[in-house]
């Protein structure tokens, strides 16, 4: 590699540096704000949820709807969110071909 060519490379890897470490020490200052309901969301409204996202996402278009449940019980309520969205939207496989090989 030519030394010019070296010299900028090292430039946009420490451009790059500065940009994450940047976006890191700017995100670091986010808070949420605490969850207040005295019943949230959990596994199986997560499931619901993720199952309806494309309804939910045309009502939020339209009105001051989420598709996304605040406040929810957290991990087990994305679990379920995750799975339910991959259930409606077809899940990982489904742009395989069966026996393409």
């Amino acid at each position: 590699m030519t030394k010019p060519m070296a010299v900028l490379l090292s430039k946009r890897f420490a451009a790059f540096l500065v940009l994450c470490i940047a976006a890191l020490l700017i995100q670091s200052c986010a808070t949420q704000p605490p969850p207040t309901a005295n019943d949230p969301p959990g596994f199986f409204l997560g499931l619901l949820h993720g199952f309806l996202i494309l309804f939910g996402f045309i009502g939020s278009i339209f009105t001051d709807y989420r598709i996304y449940a605040f406040p929810n019980s957290g991990v087990w309520y994305d679990f379920g969110y995750l799975l339910g969205a991959m259930a409606f939207l077809g899940g990982g496989g489904a742009g395989t071909r069966k026996g393409a090989r």
